[in-house]
């Protein structure tokens, strides 16, 4: 098992630093321009997920480009699709759910019920990782068997 916390954190842990720091500043952006909580709760979920998500797509792009050049193989638009693919069912269903239900509204509520901008934010988005993982790993898993073999 520890393999496999140290496998996940290696996947995930960077993407979370970086997203980390775009929903918070996505939150605190949004609440300077708009000062309104809709606002904040979507700039800082889709700035989180946009640094969250492409910092993945990238790094699986760049590693299934490295293996395959160890294989004298090319990267090719349908081994780009097959990235695709494997991140779509690792990150579909958890996705859905996440971005467009459990992180805005959490983002909108507990900055309000705390009443503290900045640490509402860091509640909401811990919280809502735990809810995001965990069909996120076990869908990771499944993909990893079944769609990640580009070698």
């Amino acid at each position: 098992m520890t393999a496999k916390i140290k496998e996940w954190l290696k996947r995930y842990l960077p993407a979370e630093l970086l997203s980390t720091a775009a929903t918070l500043g996505g939150g605190i952006i949004a609440y300077r321009i708009w000062n309104n909580a809709t606002a904040i709760a979507l700039v800082a979920t889709w700035a989180g997920n946009l640094f969250y998500f492409g910092y993945i797509l990238f790094n699986d792009v760049y590693w299934t480009k490295k293996t395959l050049h160890a294989h004298n193989k090319k990267y090719n638009s349908i081994t780009f699709f097959k990235n695709i693919h494997a991140f779509v069912v690792e990150f579909g269903i958890a996705e859905v759910l996440d971005s467009f239900l459990i992180r805005p509204l959490l983002i909108y509520y507990l900055p309000l019920v705390i009443g503290n901008l900045f640490a509402g934010l860091l509640l909401a988005k811990f919280i809502a990782d735990i809810t995001f993982y965990i069909p996120a790993i076990l869908s990771y898993e499944f993909a990893k068997k079944h769609f990640r073999n580009f070698s």
